[in-house]
């Protein structure tokens, strides 16, 4: 009776095993996939981002009130927004887990790879008419149909890499249960597509559920691991089958990489950054007839009656390029991105897409004066739901800090306490700008710029502020210490544990 098998390698620990020289895959038309992973992670970046677009360009007239209908309207579009952004950073996990399973390319896997990136270019346009007609079912439908198609292409990828073994990880090329992974595989790529198929259906007669079935493509992965964790606390652990040894690692609960992570986040942020100055350059150069009629050919008087719309441009750059500095500042310090902060950093870059939206409602404050509350609050509203989704991805690794964070980074390291203020400056900013505006309503945008100033001189004074608050705390410490009766005998060891972190 032959004993137990060992476990095989993890993908990343056979990686380098089995790969060949350069120089030899370049003779068999073999590549890495490291560059078309960037460009990918690029492309869905952009496309998620520019969502924004048909929600910012939303027309009110200037006499017209921000009344109930338009904030119907508004809110509409915003949720449509949220979801179609949130099915493409789905679209994007499913192509980081897909190239966990494909280690190289050749040149027709890379052709598959960007015909699905040509697919996924396409959705903004359905999504324009989803939000400009959302009672006609052909924007759905196309959506939908998109959705299928982006499925289908990835369902294609993986058959033709499992057709030539030597594309795939190390881990799957050498199993003997290569059928069982293509068989896992596909059964994770269809679930959303098979969801999209129903909801294009709905769409034709019953389009309200085609938005519900639309959502539950973002939400399946989510409840799945919900429902098996309550099925392990109810009747234990699943015991892996019998006529298999090994442990498939391709799962969407596991964590994302976080490599991959960072890039899809650098670029929303920069095509955030981006769009604003787009605004400002179709809105806000001159027409040459106009700056010689009414301005006696004057450009200088010409710009400066845009002057506002650059104030909020350079407010709104801060904004964008602050809260990037405290992504990248907290992705320092993680070791290990799980898949709570996954999902939370997927709703703190849905937010941060809609900055866009923050601009257009500030630079409007002249053309429509008696909406400034209304603009202000909007703002602040978007400012804080993308900083405090950055500070739950802090407190969940805080979490499980032996697996996610630096030690630094840790409760009672270096770092902890100025990662916290960090992290909590734009959530607190934000939060006392709206709740300002309630009570002095007639100073909003006032307020609102303030914080604009505010906040990046803040950032600027953030390390003294946190030292001279922690040297405070310890002085009150030491002076209330001595009130306070004799620990007992025994509790030296919990006495000498550390109640403050470490100096910054």
């Amino acid at each position: 009776m032959s004993g137990p098998q060992a476990p095989e390698p993890t993908l990343e620990g056979q990686a380098d095993a089995s790969a060949g020289s350069p120089d030899e895959d370049a003779a068999e038309g073999i590549q890495h996939s490291h560059r078309m992973l960037s460009f990918s992670d690029a492309l869905l970046s952009i496309i998620a981002t520019v969502m924004i677009l048909p929600v910012t360009h939303t027309e009110i007239s200037p006499e017209q009130e921000f009344d109930k209908s338009v904030q119907r309207l508004l809110a509409t579009r915003i949720a449509v927004y949220l979801m179609t952004f949130l099915i493409v950073t789905v679209a994007w996990a499913a192509h980081t887990r897909l190239f966990q399973v494909v280690g190289k390319i050749d040149d027709t896997l890379a052709l598959l790879n960007l015909a699905c990136m040509m697919t996924i270019t396409f959705l903004p346009f359905t999504f324009s008419l989803m939000v400009t007609f959302p009672e006609v079912p052909l924007g759905i439908f196309l959506f939908c149909m998109c959705v299928i198609a982006i499925g289908a292409v990835q369902a294609l990828i993986v058959l033709y890499a499992f057709h030539f073994p030597h594309l795939l990880s190390p881990q799957i090329e050498r199993s003997a249960h290569r059928g069982l992974y293509r068989q896992r595989v596909l059964g994770i790529i269809v679930r959303g597509p098979a969801l999209c198929l129903a909801a294009a259906g709905f769409s034709l007669f019953f389009y309200p559920a085609s938005y519900l079935l639309m959502a539950m493509v973002i939400v399946l992965p989510h409840v799945s691991k919900a429902a098996g964790w309550c099925r392990a606390q109810l009747v234990g652990p699943r015991e892996p089958p019998a006529h298999s040894v090994e442990v498939f690692t391709f799962d969407l609960h596991e964590p994302l990489s976080k490599e991959r992570v960072e890039a899809f986040s650098d670029g929303v942020y920069a095509i955030v950054a981006t769009l604003l100055i787009l605004d400002i350059c179709e809105d806000n150069v001159p027409d040459a007839k106009d700056v010689k009629e009414k301005f006696q050919g004057s450009l200088v008087a010409a710009l400066g009656e845009s002057g506002p719309h650059f104030l909020a441009y350079f407010g709104s750059f801060a904004t964008v390029g602050l809260l990037w500095f405290a992504h990248h500042s907290l992705f320092l310090h993680i070791r290990r991105a799980t898949q709570p902060m996954g999902l939370l950093n997927t709703l703190s870059l849905a937010f941060v897409g809609g900055l866009p939206l923050a601009y257009q409602q500030t630079s409007a404050f002249t053309k429509q004066p008696r909406d400034e509350l209304e603009s202000v609050r909007i703002s602040c509203a978007i400012i804080f739901l993308a900083s405090i989704f950055q500070f739950a991805i802090w407190t969940t690794a805080l979490l499980q800090e032996g697996e996610t964070l630096q030690p630094s980074a840790r409760f009672g390291g270096r770092e902890h306490a100025f990662m916290f203020a960090k992290l909590a400056l734009y959530p607190c900013a934000s939060l006392l700008a709206f709740a300002c505006t309630c009570v002095l309503s007639s100073f909003s945008t006032a307020i609102f710029h303030a914080m604009q100033i505010a906040v990046p001189f803040a950032f600027l004074l953030l390390r003294l502020l946190v030292r001279l608050a922690l040297a405070g705390l310890r002085a009150l410490q030491g002076l209330v210490g001595p009130v306070l009766a004799w620990p007992a005998p025994g509790a030296a060891d919990e006495a000498q544990s550390p109640l403050l972190p470490a100096p910054c």
